[in-house]
Formats: C-alpha cells, sequence, structure tokens
C-alpha cells in the first residue's frame, strides 16, 4: 500500500528532495526516485513499500551472513522490491531490479509490522532481519517493524548496501542491533561504474554503525577481473583493520547472474587468497562464502582453538561458554545466546 514517506523536504514547482539515502533525490510531481520505490504525487513523497512485503521467511541468521551475533539462531527475514543501487551482478536482481510488483492490484491480504513479529514469534526467530533488498528503500516499514520487534524482544538485523543517509541511520539505530554491509568495491570508479553510486558513503556509514554501538559484519562478493586485485583487496583489508579488527568480514565466491553472465565463477583458489589477504592484515575473522568444506568455522582469536564449526546451516558449538573460549577465557567478539 501506498503511504507518505519519512525524510524529505518541499521545494518550489511542486518538488521534493529526499533525504532517505545518500543519492538526495529531487523528484518532480509524478516522478521517481532512483530506487523506483519512493515517487512524489502531488508535492507529496510517498512510498509503494509498506505493508505488502514480497518475501516472508524464517532463515539461520547465518545465511545474512552474521556469524558472531546470535549463531544457530532463526531470523524472519522481508524484502520488498526495490533498490538505491543498480549492480549489475545482483544476485537478487529479479525483486531488486523489477519495481513492476507495485503496478499490480493490491494483495489480498496485507501484513502490517505487527503480524510479521507475530509470525516471527510463531516460527521460533529470535528476531527479524530486512534483506535480499535495499532495507533502507522501506524504511517506513522497516522502522515500524523494528520497533514491533524490540516490544517482544526480537533483535533487528539489516543486510545493507550501507548508501543510507545519516539522518536514515541515526533515526533506525536505537531499535538495529547488527547489520551486515556489503562493501562491493575499495575502488570509488568502480562503484560509480558498476553500482551507480560511490565509495566514500558506504565507507562512512560503517563507522557510523559502528559508533552507534550496532554490531557490523561486512561482506565482499569477490568477482574476478573487478574486484580481486591484492591492492584493492589489502586497501579494503586495512580499512577494516584501522575500524575494528574484530569485525569478521565474508568475502563470497561469485556466480554469475543478471548481466553478468558471461563472468566465470570465482576460482576458489581467489576466495583462499583474499581470505589470507585478510588475515595477513591482522583481521582473526575472515570467512569464506559460497563455498563448500573449508572457510566457515570460527576459531579463538587469541589461542586459536576452533570454537564453532559449521556446515552450511547446522552449526555445532565446540568451545565457548557465556561469550568466551572454553579453552583460554578469551571473550570472542560477537552476540551470543546465553549459555554459549
Amino acid at each position: 500500500m501506498d503511504k507518505e514517506a519519512i525524510l524529505y523536504v518541499k521545494q518550489s514547482g511542486g518538488a521534493v528532495r529526499c533525504l532517505l539515502c545518500r543519492h538526495s533525490c529531487r523528484i518532480l510531481p509524478g516522478g521517481s526516485g532512483i530506487c523506483g520505490v519512493r515517487f512524489n504525487k502531488d508535492g507529496i513523497l510517498m512510498t509503494h513499500a509498506y505493508g505488502n512485503p514480497v518475501c516472508r521467511n524464517a532463515d539461520p541468521v547465518e545465511k545474512k551472513p552474521l556469524y558472531h551475533f546470535l549463531p544457530g539462531s532463526l531470523s524472519m527475514s522481508i524484502a520488498f522490491p526495490g533498490c538505491n543501487f543498480k549492480c549489475g551482478f545482483c544476485q537478487n536482481w529479479q525483486i531488486s531490479q523489477d519495481v513492476s510488483f507495485y503496478d499490480g492490484a493490491p494483495p489480498a491480504e496485507e501484513f502490517p509490522p505487527e503480524k510479521i513479529v507475530e509470525s516471527a514469534v510463531e516460527n521460533g526467530c529470535a528476531g527479524v532481519s530486512y534483506t535480499y533488498t535495499e532495507p533502507t528503500v522501506f524504511m517506513e516499514y522497516a522502522l515500524d517493524t523494528c520497533k514491533a520487534a524490540r516490544e517482544q524482544g526480537l533483535k533487528n538485523v539489516f543486510v545493507t548496501n550501507g548508501y543510507m543517509s545519516r539522518r536514515a541511520l541515526e533515526a533506525v539505530a536505537p531499535w538495529l542491533d547488527a547489520a551486515n554491509v556489503d562493501i562491493k568495491f575499495f575502488r570509488d570508479d568502480s562503484y560509480r561504474k558498476h553500482c551507480g553510486a560511490a565509495l566514500r558513503p558506504v565507507l562512512e556509514s560503517v563507522r557510523l554503525m559502528k559508533k552507534l554501538g550496532i554490531w557490523v559484519e561486512l561482506t565482499t562478493l569477490l568477482i574476478p577481473g573487478l574486484n580481486d586485485s591484492r591492492e584493492e583487496l589489502e586497501g579494503l583489508a586495512g580499512f577494516i583493520a584501522s575500524l575494528d579488527r574484530n569485525i569478521p568480514w565474508h568475502i563470497s565466491r561469485f556466480h554469475p547472474d543478471y548481466k553478468f553472465g558471461a563472468f566465470q565463477s570465482t576460482p576458489e583458489l581467489l576466495v583462499r587468497e583474499a581470505v589470507e589477504t585478510g588475515k595477513r592484515a591482522g583481521l582473526p575473522y575472515v570467512y569464506a562464502g559460497n563455498v563448500s568444506g573449508w572457510g566457515a568455522d570460527t576459531h579463538c582469536h587469541k589461542c586459536r582453538e576452533l570454537l564453532i564449526k559449521r556446515e552450511v546451516f547446522h552449526i555445532r558449538n565446540c568451545g565457548m561458554h557465556n561469550g568466551k573460549c572454553r579453552f583460554c577465557g578469551e571473550k570472542i567478539p560477537g552476540v551470543f545466546p546465553g549459555g554459549w
């Protein structure tokens, strides 16, 4: 259903300036923002994304991916069509890049935030994740759901490209417990060419999340020939280390999709080399994604004993107790269930 948007200002001639993300779109009457979700109706900024999420699934939180945030738990995962990026390699392009969903007849059943939370509780979820597409573009619904989830003792997770405005992040931060931010490149020209965005705002969002007390993990989709150079990976690893060495970094293997169908899948050797680059930079928690049989286990950063064994989404606690290593007593960074 359509709803008046938050975070915008009216301008002359019926135009509006959207302040939700770093694009700051100026939208004329009858027009839409880059995301295709927010539109100008007679000088009022409206959003299509309220009450009818396109996805509602109880997922393992590891799928986000989050490895140091309530491991082994389920998270009710929701999404709306639309995105403020235009990535040709998007793995969820069917819903992120196609907003025709909003052109159809309204669904027979609405899902207000309270109903999402009710479903999360019924499915034994520990929280709600705003994911699959960019949660910033459905901020109104996400914010209301975050508040309803917190009232029921549930945690809230954003899986995001990090391009929200400072005002948007500060608005949701009191109810946001964790975020996985996708840092796609460490070159501004690559962001502009392949995403229609810029690098610096993403890095600023990561810094601000840390400052606001949100648990942060990072993901990079490793694409052969685009972001797999030693120089770029060392630069990104250095940025993470300078911010907080304990931030988990997930390096995921690319597979051809959407407009990048002609690219090759990332060789596992490149993923291994990228993981080692992160470790050489002093990052103790670097994980490999979209590979089988390695790269997902958590070891203590002090004594290197195995703490968490992961086989796909099956999680086994091998050496943690109350958030500490059973072997040496070191506190492990993250948010862990009681008794872990």
